[in-house]
């Protein structure tokens, strides 16, 4: 159990991530250090030009955006909606539902992410035809815990039977 509910967002700690030119974030973890169980929470940092992950779509878990500084762009299934601060996202589990948060704007766009933590997950990635499936813990939780993760390409897997 964590030693306080409680914890100001100045007092949080950041590690950062990045692929390539487009992907760059400082995320902090939240939930952990309050004793969140069932619902993960983050506050996630995007550099202009940036975004933190590429777009996906979550077979089983339901994620929710605060914008708490900064502005950007929301894509959602077909759809592109701005983004501003003190704008709630809504991002329901389900294959047509894949979502990226894009930071569009000229600075730092700072959200809180908050996600149910329902495992086995299983996320698609439209953009570049891959899967991932997580067991052990969920998305965004702790990869140490993990008692199974995969990420391959949609149509490339194997026949039930191989190998039997």
């Amino acid at each position: 159990m964590a030693d306080s509910p409680v914890i100001n967002i100045q007092k949080l700690t950041y590690r950062s991530h990045s692929h390539g030119e487009k992907y760059f974030a400082r995320v902090a973890p939240v939930a952990p250090l309050i004793g969140g169980k069932d619902l993960g929470y983050r506050v996630v940092r995007v550099m202009p030009g940036k975004q933190a992950w590429p777009r996906h779509a979550h077979l089983n878990n339901e994620e929710m955006f605060f914008i708490l500084e900064g502005s950007g762009t929301l894509l959602l299934g077909e759809q592109s909606h701005p983004l501003q601060a003190g704008d709630f996202v809504a991002c329901p589990a389900g294959a047509e539902l894949a979502h990226q948060i894009v930071n569009t704007g000229s600075k730092e766009l700072v959200y809180l992410a908050v996600s149910t933590m329902k495992e086995p997950d299983v996320m698609l990635y439209p953009d570049s035809g891959k899967y991932g499936v997580i067991a052990g813990t969920a998305p965004g939780g702790d990869s140490k815990e993990r008692s199974f993760a995969i990420f391959g390409r949609q149509h490339q897997g194997l026949n039930y039977w191989d190998g039997e």
